[in-house]
Formats: structure tokens, C-alpha cells, sequence
């Protein structure tokens, strides 16, 4: 019996997946001084219009991989929000390119496929709890966009409304 992040698990050691590699290509694979590291997810994700596809495309096989080991969906929602929120924010100019040298997208899903081999009800717990975190975080800044547009737009109609009268 081995120990994996501090609890028991019974099995062999497991050289590297192919999981684990891609993340690492795609998110650590270039080492820069003082230790940083990039990968191939940052600098393609530096191409205009289609550079964040084309990685997520790549994320999206590790969470194929993930849903073919029969991975719980509470975990596999986990790895899509990591996915979406790589897309989404990467795909914002200069900014979202920044953000893709430090959001690993990739390498947290191969670490929770790797977790959830080795610790499936602490893992399943974890991102269960950070799921909802997150998605009820979205939806209450969601909900606060929608009120400041509403607040915008009444605020201009008053304007409009004044100016005309």
C-alpha cells in the first residue's frame, strides 16, 4: 500500500499517462529563467481569432480521456469549467493572453484525473465544493452585469427622455 497527497491507496506506481504529458506540452513544456515555465497552450493561444480553439480542442481530448475512464460528472464539470474558463478569458486581447501563461487549464485537469485514481471521494468531494463555488459566483456576477445594464440603459432613457422634452 502507497501514499498519495497523505492517504492510502492500494495499487502500483503508474508510470506518467499520456494525459499527463499532453498537459504538460500544452502547459509547461518550455522553461524561461527564474524557474517559469510556458507550454504550447500560450503561444498558440497568441494567434488572433483561432488560437484559443485550437488549445481547447487539445483540453477537450484530456476531458475526453477523463469521461472514457468513467470519471464522475461532478469531476468532469470541474474540468470544463477549467477548459471554459481558459477559452473565455484567453480569448480576450493581449490580457487574456497573459492570463493563459498562468491559468493551466490542462495541467489542473490531468492533476484531478490523476487524484481521482488515487483518492476518488476527496477528489469527487473537492470539486464538488469548487464547482458550486464557482458557478454560483458566475451567476451572482451574471445577475450583477444584468442589474448595472438595466441601471445603464434606464439612466440613458432618462437622458433621452429629458433631452427631448
Amino acid at each position: 500500500m502507497g501514499k498519495y497527497n497523505g492517504e492510502h491507496f492500494s495499487g502500483e506506481y503508474v508510470e506518467r499517462s499520456n494525459v499527463t504529458k499532453m498537459a504538460k506540452w500544452l502547459d509547461s513544456a518550455i522553461p524561461l529563467p527564474g524557474g517559469f515555465r510556458i507550454g504550447l497552450d500560450g503561444i498558440i493561444g497568441l494567434i488572433p481569432g483561432v488560437g484559443d480553439a485550437v488549445t481547447a480542442v487539445f483540453s477537450l481530448l484530456i476531458l475526453q480521456e477523463a469521461y472514457r475512464r468513467r470519471v464522475p460528472k461532478m469531476i468532469l464539470v470541474r474540468m470544463s469549467i477549467n477548459i471554459l474558463i481558459d477559452t473565455m478569458v484567453g480569448a480576450i486581447p493581449i490580457l487574456g493572453d497573459i492570463f493563459d501563461f498562468f491559468w493551466k487549464a490542462n495541467t489542473k485537469n490531468a492533476q484531478l484525473l490523476d487524484d481521482y485514481q488515487y483518492t476518488p471521494q476527496r477528489t469527487y468531494r473537492k470539486a464538488t465544493f469548487t464547482s458550486v463555488l464557482i458557478l454560483v459566483v458566475a451567476i451572482v456576477f451574471l445577475c450583477m452585469l444584468g442589474w448595472l445594464a438595466w441601471s445603464v440603459g434606464q439612466l440613458l432613457w432618462s437622458v433621452i427622455v429629458t433631452t427631448f422634452n
